[in-house]
């Protein structure tokens, strides 16, 4: 049984044309992500975030009556 290998779904067709519509659309990306995701992580600074963190309880709904 042969693979077609023409096929192509309509998310890739609509993503490779809004890549061809919009050049700078992937640098805008890439700014967009910098904002929000590529940070450097202080490693003092985590360490007492993780420190300071209240235990939660096993259910939090059950009220102490």
């Amino acid at each position: 049984m042969a693979i077609d290998r023409t096929y192509e779904s309509e998310a890739t067709r609509f993503l490779r044309d809004l890549a061809a519509q919009k050049p700078a659309l992937t640098e805008e990306q890439r700014k967009g992500r910098a904002i929000w995701w590529d940070k450097q992580i202080d490693p003092e600074e985590a360490r007492r975030q993780k420190d300071s963190r209240v235990r939660q309880k096993a259910y939090v709904y059950q009220s102490e009556l």
